[in-house]
């Protein structure tokens, strides 16, 4: 079969914790790593290139990988994964070249990981969800990426209105940036869940250009600078409204 090379990769960071310097553990018994795998699949599929009868590839593939961190915490400013998510990044433009684009999503402590680790040069964008925003972490390595977070507004483990901070301030920062807002939702993204899967491949996919944005989240990418940080947030029941039955997301 005539395979094309890879055209784009996203990385998955899920989360983990503040503290721990022990390895996260195996298979199903590292819960935040299991609670990602329906997001890899979701992607998995709608990236995949298909075969002809011929035998001749239809389109080029996305590579989806999964970071596996050396320990399950973030540990002050040793930043764990943080480390564990540029080696992986470094090991991915070994594998696909040193100019694949790269969409790195990441929860809750995997997106703090994500959005620090944006300025490598492979990375274009991020998607956080319930994403870990402590209000004095860096933003300028976030200029001219697109950044997109996810946040539930009942999340009790991580502050919505940090992440809505970090939006804007990355946004002054040269970032394109856009929130939205799970209503009824939650930090392990279980109450919903098919709403965040689906949503989240809709963002990854667009941001690959392999798929298409909703309009809205377009409209806030664009935002100047200046802009107020609740013209950068959005509610994803509306969005879903917008698109109409056959639109974004489950009513679920």
């Amino acid at each position: 079969m005539d395979r094309r090379p890879p055209s784009a990769a996203v990385l998955v960071l899920h989360g983990g914790h503040e503290n721990g310097t022990e390895p996260p553990p195996w298979g199903p018994l590292n819960l935040p790593g299991v609670r990602m795998r329906p997001f890899v699949r979701a992607l998995r599929r709608a990236t995949r290139a298909r075969v002809r009868q011929d035998g001749t590839q239809d389109g080029t593939e996305v590579l989806v990988r999964q970071v596996r961190y050396a320990h399950r915490g973030w540990n002050g400013s040793r930043a764990d994964a943080l480390r564990d998510a540029v080696a992986a990044l470094d090991a991915l433009g070994e594998e696909a070249g040193d100019d694949v684009p790269v969409i790195l999503l990441g929860h809750s402590m995997g997106a703090r990981a994500a959005l620090l680790a944006a300025g490598h040069p492979l990375v274009r964008g991020v998607v956080g969800l319930a994403p870990w925003c402590p209000p004095g972490d860096p933003v300028t390595q976030l200029a001219g990426r697109d950044v997109v977070l996810v946040h539930s507004n009942r999340d009790r483990m991580t502050s919505p209105q940090a992440t809505q901070s970090l939006t804007a301030r990355a946004r002054r920062a040269g970032a394109r940036t856009c929130m939205i807002t799970v209503r009824g939702g939650d930090h392990a993204m279980i109450r919903r869940a098919p709403a965040w899967h689906r949503l989240t491949t809709t963002l990854v996919t667009g941001l690959l250009g392999t798929g298409s944005l909703p309009e809205p989240v377009t409209a806030a990418l664009g935002l100047p600078p200046t802009a107020q940080p609740a013209e950068g947030t959005l509610d994803l029941d509306r969005l879903r409204a917008e698109r109409g039955p056959a639109g974004l997301l489950p009513s679920s």
